[in-house]
């Protein structure tokens, strides 16, 4: 909300800087996103009288003006259609700076010299009006300078309320704050209302036909108003603070809610059929035109005004075109009430209406201060309007609101924040906040006016004591916190360890929710039951799609894939840590499990001058999981060919063990899950792990291993073998033949073809021998390679490759 310096200072009186003020706002929990100067740069702007009018002989639309500036009569020539003799209006002379920096010199125009300029008030960044000059008051003295005309210079603050401050959404409410928080006295302001006309019972009567929707309805008849330009002082503030000009009657209601947060309405009186009001929800397939022209279809959850036959108005939101205020309006009826804030929040949301009326409403207005706002409207409208008030007000307030009595503890709320205020500092604190008090030994109690919606609890008040003393106030201390019996949490240290290390291979950690639909393991496993289909139900989920906890990663990082490729980007690599959640039989809770899961998809290595473009393979998906056991310190582990994966591909997929513990999984994904994916285009490699079953095998240490002082031995070993033989068979029997001189093995090459039988393939691997007590003998190496090549022969049927 944007409000004028100027205006609060009417209300309560202000000695601080207004970079102060907007601290101490700010602090008090209003925060000041802005703050803005009004007319510092008028000093060059003076009044001035038109004393002669005459056309321009070389121009149809425009006037030559002979201006008294206190001192000389000069020659200005004006296109402003209301300059006319005798008009007081704001000059800048030759010379002189506008507001915008503009230096103001003499010129010619059309042949005619004119030494100034009458300004506009959008010339002076004071409003938008550009439809004349600035028409100041008749009896001011030409010369004086303008500053000391119109209050000026102001600033304007943009106070950022939230939700739960509804009265802030006012001048009134603002000055309350400075007045609590500065312990200056707020002011009243003028409601008296000279009623000379008729009693108001005899012009219109109140129906409240929904008294939860609306429990309070007030209103007021005036009697031959008349429609006039609104003064410069109302635009003024209405302009600053956000809101259009509109006439004087239209205007009065939205000064009175800007000043007061008391939302208002003027019906055209003599346009009500019957000159009442019936206040009741819109019936099925009802339709009503608001305002801005647009025809609404209405349901029950909307509340409408009505007269005696149709609809006026959309209660709390917006009025309508049927009983607007027209030129010629002479009689008027003003609302002022009080809407349930909940009735107003759907109505307006269905319909898709905002203004400011509904956002006051929405929030909660001050069902107390329904009768003043009204009181302060009539004062505006017998100032601005003439017009003969009716005796009296209607007011239909069938159950008063009793305000909640709060029990408050001066212990626990010190406990709460940390401070040792004094009992009777939080009891001058409430006081000043215009609550009521009531003492007894140990507790106080307080009675929250009705225009703080927001107090309900004794947390609320607490926090009413923080903001009066201040957040600043109140000391910083450190929490207590009891240190854990373990020096570090393995998993934690894990999952950083993993992140990083799957940061480096290129993939981008995504986060899923833990919230599915039960369908989403159904491309991984059908609807064959299983551990993935062991839900968790919600009791209260908001959708179906999110009714049960997941029990894998694979489907939030699938449908991430899919999302991201039919957006064109097709090459990923992706990852997740994360829990999943299996039901158990009996327990009332789902057993938990950590997991780390990816996919890629795509184009593994992109083209480039040092490497051709290649698709994800098995193969790089099983270089990762080595590369990420590695760096763990984790030694042991190999990949098992396993059937009836879950959601992989059969054929190309494995396990992964370390001794007798499974890890995980990894492979390419079934076909009937890039089908269901939309991937099937695209290569898709998936791999799964078990974080608690990686945790177990991890050694809890890792020592450094030197580097070896002597030099190492070199076999190679290329072996035919049958098709059947895994590699890691082969790699084992050397292990356990090379024993503690065997440094290391792996396989360098792969040969499937004419040269040998077709249920053969031929394996060459790379053995390093190395001691650590000295130089190897050659003949000692010879003697060991023998030994490793006949205990493959006889334990696989392999046997050494010729040529």
């Amino acid at each position: 909300m944007k409000v004028s310096l100027n205006w609060l200072k009417e209300h309560v009186d202000i000695a601080l800087p207004p970079e102060e003020l907007g601290h101490l706002l700010t602090m008090a929990g209003l925060e000041v996103e802005g703050l803005e100067s009004v007319g510092q740069n008028l000093d060059d702007i003076l009044a001035a009288r038109i004393v002669a009018v005459s056309p321009h002989p070389n121009a149809d639309r425009l006037s030559l003006c002979r201006v008294d500036t206190g001192t000389e009569i000069i020659s200005v020539v004006c296109g402003a259609p209301n300059a006319a003799e005798g008009v007081l209006a704001p000059l800048i002379l030759p010379g002189g700076k506008l507001p915008d920096g503009t230096k103001m010199k003499e010129s010619r125009i059309r042949g005619e010299v004119s030494k100034g300029m009458l300004l506009a008030e959008d010339e002076m960044g004071l409003t938008d009006d550009h439809t004349g000059i600035m028409i100041l008051p008749g009896d001011a003295t030409p010369g004086t300078p303008l500053s000391s005309l119109l209050s000026f210079p102001d600033w304007v603050f943009d106070v950022s309320i939230t939700p739960n401050r509804p009265d802030c959404a006012s001048v009134l409410g603002i000055a309350r704050e400075i007045a609590a928080s500065t312990g200056q006295p707020l002011k009243s302001f003028q409601q008296r209302v000279d009623a000379a006309g008729p009693a108001i019972e005899g012009l219109t009567n109140i129906s409240i036909q929904d008294p939860e929707g609306c429990p309070r309805y007030a209103a007021a008849v005036v009697k031959d108003v008349r429609l006039a330009p609104t003064p410069f002082w109302m635009r003024y503030r209405l302009f600053q603070s956000g809101v259009r000009s509109i006439s004087n009657l239209v205007d009065v209601s939205n000064y009175v809610m800007l000043e007061t947060g008391q939302p208002l309405h003027a019906f055209d009186y003599d346009r009500l059929s019957e000159n009442r009001i019936e206040v009741r929800r819109a019936k099925k397939g009802e339709t009503f035109t608001t305002l801005d022209g647009v025809k609404r279809d209405l349901d029950s959850e909307t509340l409408l005004i009505c007269d005696g036959e149709k609809p006026v108005a959309l209660a709390g939101i917006m009025g309508g075109l049927n009983s607007e205020i027209h030129d010629e309006t002479q009689n008027i009826l003003v609302e002022s009430a009080f809407f349930d804030p909940i009735t107003i929040r759907r109505g307006s949301k269905r319909l898709g209406v905002s203004t400011e009326a509904s956002y006051r409403f929405e929030r909660g207005a001050d069902i107390g201060g329904v009768t003043s706002a009204l009181n302060r409207a009539l004062y505006f409208i017998n100032l601005l309007a003439g017009g003969v008030t009716a005796k009296g007000l209607m007011d239909n307030y069938p159950k008063p609101f009793q305000a909640p009595r709060i029990s408050f503890r001066p212990r626990k709320a010190n406990a709460i924040l940390g401070t040792a205020i004094s009992k009777n500092a939080m009891k001058g604190y409430f006081v000043a906040l215009e609550m009521g008090v009531l003492e007894d030994q140990d507790h106080l109690h307080v009675i929250p006016p009705t225009f703080r919606v927001d107090i309900k609890r004794e947390v609320d008040l607490v926090e009413e004591v923080a903001r009066l003393h201040g957040f600043d106030n109140i000391p910083v201390i450190s929490p207590r916190i009891t240190p854990s019996e373990l020096w570090e949490t393995p998993d934690l240290l894990l999952r950083d360890k993993a992140r990083m290390m799957m940061t480096a291979f290129g993939f981008s950690e995504i986060i899923t929710y833990s919230f599915v639909s039960p369908d989403s393991v159904n491309p991984l496993v059908g609807e064959t039951p299983g551990a993935l289909n062991a839900f968790t139900r919600i009791m209260n989920p908001l959708t179906v799609d999110q009714s049960v906890l997941r029990t894998s990663l694979i489907p939030g990082l699938m449908e991430t894939a899919r999302y991201n490729v039919l957006h064109e980007m097709g090459d990923l690599k992706l990852f997740e840590w994360g829990k999943v959640f299996f039901h158990r039989e009996n327990q009332p809770q789902p057993l938990e499990k950590i997991c780390l899961a990816g996919v890629v998809v795509g184009m593994y290595a992109e083209k480039s001058w040092h490497n051709e473009e290649r698709a994800v393979d098995f193969f790089d998906m099983k270089g990762i999981m080595t590369g990420l056991f590695e760096s763990l310190g984790l030694e042991g582990f190999r990949f098992k060919r396993e059937k009836d994966l879950p959601g992989y591909d059969q054929e190309i997929s494995s396990a992964i063990y370390c001794a007798d513990t499974r890890l995980g999984q990894v492979g390419f994904a079934a076909p009937e899950v890039t089908d269901a994916y939309e991937l099937k285009m695209n290569p898709v490699c998936l791999f799964e792990l078990d974080v608690a079953a990686l945790l177990g095998v991890l050694p809890e240490k890792r020592t450094f291993v030197p580097f070896g002082r002597f030099p190492a031995v070199h076999r190679d070993l290329s072996l035919v073998l049958d098709r059947g033989t895994g590699c890691d068979a082969v790699t084992d029997i050397i292990k356990e033949e090379g024993g503690h001189l065997l440094e290391s093995v792996h396989v360098f090459d792969l040969y499937e073809g004419e040269r040998i039988g077709s249920s053969e393939k031929a394996i060459s691997f790379k053995i390093s021998f190395r001691s650590d007590r000295g130089t190897l003998d050659g003949e000692e190496i010879n003697r060991l390679y023998e030994a490793i090549v006949e205990k493959i022969g006889l334990k696989t049927g392999g046997k050494l490759r010729e040529g």
